[in-house]
C-alpha cells in the first residue's frame, strides 16, 4: 500500500481557483467583441490587464511550487496546470488584440458560437479547480468540457469553410483566420487543462 502524506495549507487550490476565474473574466470581456459598437481599443487594454493579472497568479503558483516541500500532487503536473491556464488567457487576449490591429468591423457567422463555447468551458473549469482538494465529482467536468471542445471544432470548420467560400477578399480571409484560430487555440487549451485536472485526479486515485 502507498502512503501519501499531504499537505494541510490550501494555497495551492486556492491559486488555481484564481487562475481559472481570470479565464471566466478573460471570456466575459472577449465576448464583448461581439457588440460592433464596443470600443475595441478600450476593450484590448482591459483583456491585457486581465492578462497581466492572470499572469500574476501563475508566477505566484511556480513561486510556490518552487519553495514548498510537499506539494498536494506531483509537481510536473502543477506546472503544466497552472501553464495551460495560463495559455488559455494568452489566446484570448492574442483574439481580442489582433481584432484591434486588424481593425476588422465584422466577424464570420460562427464566431458567436466559438465564443459561447469558449464561455461555458471557462465557467466550468473555474467551478472545477475548488474541487482538487478532493478529487471528487470530476469526471462529470472534463467529459463536458471534451464535449464542449468538439463542438468548438465543428464550429470551427464552419467558419473555415466559409472564409474559403468565394465571399471574402484574400486579404480579409487571411485575417479573420488569425483570429479564429486563436480562438480555437483558447478552447483547446482548456481541453487540455481538463485533460491535466483528469490526469491527475487518477494518479490521485
Amino acid at each position: 500500500m502507498r502512503f501519501r502524506i499531504r499537505p494541510v495549507e490550501t494555497t495551492f487550490y486556492d491559486l488555481f481557483a484564481e487562475s481559472a476565474s481570470h479565464l471566466v473574466d478573460g471570456a466575459n470581456l472577449l465576448a464583448q467583441v461581439l457588440d460592433p459598437d464596443v470600443d475595441r481599443t478600450a476593450l484590448a487594454e482591459q483583456m491585457r490587464d486581465a492578462e497581466h493579472q492572470a499572469d500574476e497568479t501563475t508566477h505566484k503558483i511556480v513561486k510556490r511550487v518552487n519553495s514548498t516541500f510537499v506539494t498536494p500532487f506531483d509537481r510536473e503536473d502543477i506546472y503544466r496546470l497552472a501553464s495551460s491556464l495560463d495559455d488559455v488567457m494568452d489566446f484570448m487576449e492574442e483574439t481580442v488584440d489582433l481584432i484591434g490591429l486588424y481593425e476588422i468591423k465584422e466577424l464570420p457567422a460562427q464566431f458567436a458560437a466559438q465564443v459561447e463555447v469558449l464561455q461555458r468551458a471557462c465557467q466550468l473549469t473555474a467551478e472545477a479547480m475548488p474541487r482538487l482538494r478532493t478529487m471528487k465529482d470530476l469526471e462529470e467536468y472534463w467529459i463536458e468540457i471534451n464535449r464542449l471542445e468538439n463542438q468548438g471544432d465543428r464550429s470551427y470548420r464552419r467558419i473555415l469553410a466559409d472564409l474559403f467560400g468565394g465571399g471574402y477578399k484574400s486579404l480579409e480571409v487571411l485575417k479573420l483566420k488569425d483570429v479564429v484560430d486563436s480562438l480555437e487555440h483558447a478552447i483547446d487549451a482548456l481541453e487540455s487543462v481538463a485533460n491535466t485536472v483528469e490526469q491527475i485526479a487518477v494518479k490521485e486515485s
